[in-house]
């Protein structure tokens, strides 16, 4: 299947590393020229040669979602640089930890206040920078890469921060669907990422088992029994980024394998 993907324009925050490099990898080899936004110039500009290809613009932009001037600076450069913007990936946040949940006796104020400036109003800020550009051409993609922990009662910050960027999208998909702005949400679930062999590690030591026995308990409540890998996350935002996704919008895409129990209609 042709994702119509060449010669469109993307912005992916948090792309020097894990989910969003992925995902910048995989626009590229659709065919779209790719802003790659991170904190890290170094790690960007690392990730921006091996993503590079003949033909293609990739831009390595240094920005801090929680600076509102930065983003906007930042999408005007992308602006200059590839001409527009036709797709936003935003996936700069902390990634979550299975050993994060804390109880609420040990539950800081700052802990939610932080996610929140990150994750969510940083999801927000660049939403609000690129889609003026979008509805001037009446078209674009934006998709928000939140998670599982928007589905289980397990950790506060974590449910709460990933609720709150699923609400943020119904809302923009509602407002900016007229213009013809798509705007989705995936849930990833526990991935495969370049920090993956080190909480393995850690949880085998924490249990006292071997790293084998650790990778099958940490997805023993995954359908498919296996850890999603960060390329396949990048299949799916890759064809929610394309034309051929005007179907979904507003919704919520689970792309962690399979909770096994759950049903969610």
């Amino acid at each position: 299947m042709d994702l119509q993907l060449a010669g469109k324009r993307a912005v992916v925050t948090g792309a020097s590393r894990g989910i969003g490099y992925a995902v910048a990898d995989t626009l590229a080899a659709e065919g779209a020229d790719v802003a790659l936004v991170a904190r890290d110039q170094a790690a960007l500009d690392t990730a921006a040669a091996r993503i590079g290809r003949p033909g293609h613009r990739v831009l390595a932009l240094s920005a801090d979602t929680t600076d509102d001037a930065a983003v906007r600076a930042m999408i005007a450069a992308t602006v200059a640089g590839l001409g527009g913007v036709d797709i936003l990936v935003n996936a700069a946040a902390q990634p979550a930890r299975p050993d994060a949940a804390r109880s609420l006796s040990d539950l800081a104020d700052d802990d939610l206040r932080t996610e929140i400036e990150t994750k969510v109003l940083g999801y927000l800020r660049t939403a609000r920078a690129a889609a003026p550009y979008m509805v001037e051409q009446g078209w674009g993609r934006i998709i928000n890469i939140s998670g599982l922990a928007a589905r289980q009662a397990s950790s506060v910050v974590g449910s709460v921060r990933n609720v709150a960027v699923a609400a943020m999208t119904k809302n923009l998909a509602d407002e900016l669907g007229p213009a013809g702005i798509n705007v989705t949400v995936v849930h990833p679930g526990l991935t495969v990422t370049e920090r993956t062999p080190a909480l393995i590690s850690a949880y085998a030591a924490g249990r006292g088992v071997s790293e084998a026995e650790a990778e099958r308990a940490m997805a023993a409540g995954i359908s498919i029994r296996r850890m999603v890998t960060a390329a396949e996350i990048a299949d799916i935002v890759a064809f929610l980024a394309s034309p051929r996704s005007v179907a979904i919008n507003g919704d919520a895409i689970a792309a962690g394998g399979g909770a096994r129990g759950a049903i969610h209609y």
